[in-house]
């Protein structure tokens, strides 16, 4: 069943990507007492994820936290250290990296997808969600091949 708006984020453990290495947290302890702008990638470093979805709230960055957005998070079904490098080519130190290496919070979502005919194996859809006290407040999901809906851009809209 795929997570919609209202529904609470479920508790699990989650690994944010840093340049000092892999840090261990909770869905609980890292969503709990803030509004989160989350987005996910199929993928780290394939041509929309760098060229258009991580620039766009890089970008948008400021704007979003004007709105009252207290941090910002990308996603991938990709290891800490990959999410660390992308994050470090891309320039974008305000955004929080969460490796999902084995697709475990894809899946809880329900939002993984089957990448399979691109070599990709089980990947995460792309979508972003505002997320206010781990309370999911705001979802846009992209149908296959899409990027617009799950844009920063749609998301300041929204707030």
């Amino acid at each position: 069943m795929t997570i919609k708006v209202g529904d609470r984020l479920p508790d699990m453990p989650l690994t944010i990507a840093t340049s000092e290495g892999p840090r261990p947290t909770t869905t609980g302890d890292y969503f709990g007492g803030k509004k989160v702008a989350l987005f996910a990638v199929p993928g780290a470093y394939t041509p929309t994820c760098s060229a258009k979805h991580l620039p766009s709230y890089v970008e948008k960055a400021n704007e979003l936290r004007g709105k009252g957005v207290d941090e910002i998070a990308c996603t991938s079904v990709n290891d800490a250290f990959v999410m660390a490098a992308w994050n470090k080519d891309q320039g974008s130190e305000d955004i929080t990296m969460i490796a999902d290496g084995n697709g475990q919070l894809a899946q809880a979502l329900g939002l993984s997808m089957d990448g399979s005919g691109f070599g990709m194996g089980t990947r995460s859809q792309r979508y972003s969600m505002i997320v206010n006290d781990g309370v999911v407040e705001q979802l846009n999901v992209e149908a296959p091949g899409e990027y617009k809906a799950s844009s920063a851009e749609t998301l300041l809209e929204q707030l």
